[in-house]
């Protein structure tokens, strides 16, 4: 999948702080499910084929409000 193909419901992507999309985001898809961008996390071993990143909270409740929850 695409960045292009899903929604990115946090960040302003005219911030110079995030112009390479290197900054935590939470992007929805067209399928309605999440997929997290953030910091590579090592809080625990997950089982294969997963993977933990870490993202403010901030970030999490812009998701939050941006989806009306």
């Amino acid at each position: 999948m695409a960045r292009e193909e899903l929604i990115r419901l946090t960040g302003n992507v005219d911030d110079p702080e995030c112009n390479k999309n290197d900054c935590p985001n939470v992007y929805r898809t067209a399928h309605g499910s999440i997929v997290v961008q953030g910091d590579l996390s090592y809080a625990f071993t997950p089982p294969a084929g997963e993977g933990l990143v870490e993202i403010p909270e901030s970030v999490l409740k812009e998701a939050f409000r941006a989806l009306g929850w």
